[in-house]
């Protein structure tokens, strides 16, 4: 245990939103307020490293005990969200004064991979210069591809909701089907194709249906196929899988991930033409690429493709309780972690070995996740490269069980809004552009 650090604690959120980054946030704020003694202040930044820049901060402390419970099922950011890129050293000099001008002694970043390496950067920075900082970066990505980690909050229930998705558009393409009908969705996950693979947990079949699988193949119900980012697409092996598919189905169900590219390299649909703050390229079109594409090779065949887009990751009605729960747990580690004296690292969750599923928090340095990616194992691909192994299910489902009790205010869901008492400035407003 190191010497105690009085000061004040910042958190931030970054990136795109999770439907439970909000409760990695409620962690932070009621760890925090236990321990006064050593944290005097609880802030929040507005709009990530954004905030910081532009001393945008506010008073977390202020907040109901109501709301910090409603945060725990509310979507989006709270504190708002952002995807700039901390490049040039007159930032990295700005936050650090902000730092100095408020007492920030504890800096929590709650985001992904880009996130962590501005966390590692701070931490690098304040280090440099001497002044005494600890920095604990709290895991956030829908697409489950941070390093290290067994799993990252924010997954689990996407993995919920996609599953629940495909139930329930599987019924209704069943009945409009007659092995003529191809159905195409199209999930998030650019680089790696943990989400897609999640819609294979929609295949299961209750226990005591006799007319379950009882082989160890989930090929029976949708999805038929699923294409992931670490599989190159073949056209050809593409339509014959469907023609397969159409055989002896109703119709064919296929899950596509954005992030999927041909041989060359080329992402599916994309307009690669511009990119984000970060460099990337702006994906979504694969789905539409797969319709033209089907429309193209079948005489006679129907397809129709969606997109969940953004509403994957803000669908805090089908929460997963156990992500909710894990997601509150990080942020509560991070603070309990920065009071060890610890630094320059993040939350990880570990897996228990044990037969019954169960977590536990430790920490991984920053520089092992920034800007790393996890890819889906090829463990869990199927032989025929557009199906799921099995053990992916074993290793997903723990990770969605459980519903969160959501309030309801006239037919629609209540959600929590920070009262967002602002902190006084203390410097010079900055120009970040």
């Amino acid at each position: 245990m190191s010497s105690p650090l009085i000061g004040n604690l910042l958190v931030a959120q970054s990136g795109g939103p999770t439907p439970v980054i909000n409760a990695s946030l409620a962690g932070v704020i009621s760890e925090a307020l236990k321990h006064e003694d050593e944290i005097v202040e609880i802030y929040g930044s507005l709009n990530g490293i954004q905030g910081v820049l532009n001393e945008e901060l506010v008073d977390l402390a202020a907040e109901s005990q109501q709301t910090l419970r409603a945060l725990r099922h509310t979507p989006g950011a709270a504190l708002g969200t952002c995807r700039y890129k901390v490049k040039k050293a007159e930032d990295f000099d700005r936050i650090l004064q902000v730092f100095e001008a408020h007492n920030i002694r504890y800096f929590h970043y709650i985001g992904g991979n880009d996130s962590q390496d501005t966390a590692a950067k701070i931490d690098a920075l304040a280090k440099e210069r001497g002044y005494e900082l600890r920095v604990i970066g709290v895991p956030k990505t829908i697409d489950n591809d941070l390093p290290v980690t067994d799993h990252c909050p924010g997954y689990g229930s996407v993995a919920k909701h996609i599953g629940v998705t495909i139930r329930e558009t599987a019924l209704d393409n069943a009945a409009m089907g007659q092995n003529d009908f191809v159905s195409i969705l199209e999930v998030m996950g650019r680089n790696a194709g943990w989400l897609a693979a999640s819609s294979v947990l929609a295949q299961r079949r209750d226990k005591n249906d006799d007319k379950a699988v009882k082989n160890t193949h989930y090929s029976c119900g949708a999805p038929h196929i699923v294409l992931l980012p670490e599989v190159a697409f073949n056209a050809d092996n593409f339509i014959r899988r469907v023609e397969e598919v159409l055989k002896g189905n109703d119709h064919c169900f296929v899950v596509v991930s954005e992030g999927v590219q041909d041989g060359t390299g080329n992402y599916l649909g994309a307009d690669t033409s511009s990119t984000d703050a970060f460099g990337h390229a702006v994906l979504g079109g694969a789905g539409e690429y797969l319709r033209t594409l089907v429309e193209s090779r079948f005489d006679g065949v129907k397809a129709r493709s969606s997109k969940l887009g953004i509403t994957q990751r803000a669908a805090s009605h089908n929460a997963s309780k156990t992500d909710v729960d894990e997601a509150e747990l990080c942020g509560g580690a991070a603070v309990r972690f920065a009071l060890e004296g610890e630094s320059g690292k993040m939350v990880i969750l570990i897996r228990s070995e044990k037969e019954n599923y169960a977590v536990q928090t430790m920490l991984a340095p920053l520089d092992q996740i920034a800007n790393g990616v996890k890819a889906f194992p090829e463990k869990f691909i199927g032989e025929d490269k557009m199906s799921i192994h099995p053990d992916f299910v074993r290793y997903a489902l723990p990770l969605i069980q459980g519903e969160m009790q959501i309030p309801y205010d006239q037919g629609l869901p209540k959600y929590a809004q920070l009262s967002a008492i602002a902190v006084q400035r203390r410097l010079e407003k900055y120009v970040t552009a």
